[in-house]
């Protein structure tokens, strides 16, 4: 393993325990970044969400943007790269 990469799979395994502890089935956007650990804001997902790349499944409720903690999940996942020449910008 060249030293850049990482083992994604131990990251699947933290975001499942995430998941796991996280106290709804669903997470605002407000909230976001205490669930991702920090990672991302609510100002970034706001952006994502208008560009139309967001969390799949997000929906309004007393007009907060949620979305649902499996998809919050599978878009941190998606978003964990295996290597540093594999990661994304957006």
């Amino acid at each position: 393993m060249d030293k850049c990469e990482v083992e994604v799979t131990g990251y699947d395994a933290m975001l499942d325990k995430l998941a796991d502890s996280w106290p709804s089935a669903i997470v605002s956007r407000r909230s976001f970044k205490e669930f991702s650990g920090g990672l991302y804001g609510s100002k970034f997902l706001a952006n994502l969400d208008c560009a139309g790349l967001g969390i799949e499944g997000g929906f309004t409720i007393g007009g907060q943007k949620v979305y649902p903690v499996a998809s919050a999940i599978a878009w941190l996942k998606n978003r964990a790269s295996k290597s540093w020449a594999d990661r994304k910008t957006v």
